[in-house]
């Protein structure tokens, strides 16, 4: 595809462009709309378990300072202690890094979907270069970044400390208080003074979230000769389609000659048309044209018919309609059931006469043929079909 024609980048992106960004690691994605949830979940995580985890902390405390003798008081004791107490600690802290864990998972959901790409991951000397980087900082998704830094230090500064100075009686009072007392509402208050400080977050991410995706989708416009280009690749060029084409038609017609012998019989024009039709009582409705041609694939599959000794009918009002009327492994219609049962029933009876040695019997020439399929190929027809 081009790189650089000139032209606009008007054209929104192909399904194979969007699937090969992809591949790339290129999805849209919100670095605010992470935090946000993060901290969310961090912060409600913190006011359901938090109170727990601290009177847990307070017992997990007492426990590593409570030494019971002095045998305690050597290496091998510390270390089994540190080691116990690491083990609580991370059992009291597990449910929360659970929780955590599987919002991370779940907000790129929200935007972009999953994506893993080891081509996003790669090392490329280009991004060493101290040119590019700088102006990737001064670009408008840098000085966007730098906006956002800002405001989410603002804004995270000043419903803190309005928070903060809010609860400065109660924080005083918690001296006054017993340990558990304390502990528990400490627990609260740092839970919904968290929570009230990753709300503000939410309207950045509010503002963030849908200018990723405006920015993703224009990073991957594409100009109209890219996308004439893509299309030439997918759907293949001109000579290429008519090459396929040939090849399939000559597959095709090869198929269709393998399936000559095994018919029952072939009706003729008796040299412009020729279709091939079988029939099994047990196993069909009615017959089928297994094969059919007109001008030299009429003469091949006489030919054919010939060697395998399947036998030939001239009845050409019945060819005609059969080859306008039917396609290849289709039953023949309704109207024409009389006229090959006509055509069926003097082959059967020419091969038991063949076999028995008997005089054959004549060939039929009254098909009684529909209206609307009789001549449906006129002669003046014949010329014209290959």
């Amino acid at each position: 595809m081009s790189k650089d024609t000139g032209q606009e980048r008007t054209e929104q992106a192909t399904p194979k462009k969007l699937l090969e960004s992809r591949d790339k690691g290129q999805v849209p994605r919100s670095k605010e709309l992470n935090s946000m949830t993060l901290l969310m979940a961090s912060a409600g995580g913190f006011l359901l378990m938090g109170e727990s985890m601290l009177l847990g902390l307070s017992e997990v405390l007492k426990k590593g300072l409570s030494l019971k003798n002095a045998q305690e008081i050597n290496a091998d004791g510390i270390v089994r202690i540190l080691g116990e107490t690491a083990l609580d600690c991370l059992l009291l802290f597990t449910p929360l890094f659970v929780l955590l864990v599987v919002v991370t998972m779940l907000t790129p959901l929200g935007l972009g979907g999953w994506s893993f790409s080891l081509k996003a991951i790669s090392f490329k000397l280009e991004k060493l270069d101290p040119i590019k980087g700088l102006g990737r900082v001064f670009a408008l998704k840098g000085l966007v970044e730098l906006v956002k830094v800002l405001a989410k230090f603002l804004l995270v500064a000043a419903v803190s400390g309005y928070i903060i100075w809010s609860l400065i009686d109660e924080l005083i009072t918690l001296g006054d208080q017993s340990v558990q007392v304390a502990l528990a509402h400490v627990a609260s208050l740092c839970g919904w003074t968290f929570l009230a400080s990753s709300s503000v977050l939410i309207i950045i991410a509010a503002l963030d979230a849908p200018f990723q995706l405006w920015q993703h989708n224009k990073e991957l416009k594409m100009t109209k000769q890219e996308v004439k280009d893509e299309n030439k690749d997918t759907d293949g060029r001109p000579e290429v389609k008519g090459r396929i084409r040939a090849l399939q038609q000559e597959l095709s017609q090869r198929r269709m000659m393998e399936s000559v012998p095994d018919a029952d019989v072939i009706i003729t024009n008796p040299t412009h048309y020729a279709v091939a039709l079988k029939y099994d009582q047990f196993d069909m409705k009615a017959p089928v044209v297994v094969a059919k041609g007109a001008d030299f694939i009429a003469y091949q599959i006489r030919t054919v018919a010939e060697q395998n000794n399947v036998t030939i009918v001239s009845a050409p009002p019945l060819a005609r309609a059969i080859f306008a009327s039917t396609e290849i492994d289709q039953e023949i219609p309704g109207g024409l059931y009389v006229a090959v049962a006509t055509v069926l029933s003097y082959v059967f009876q020419l091969k038991v006469s063949l076999n028995n040695g008997d005089i054959p019997p004549d060939s039929p020439n009254d098909f009684p043929i529909p209206e609307e399929l009789r001549d449906v190929l006129k002669p003046d027809d014949e010329d014209s079909i290959h």
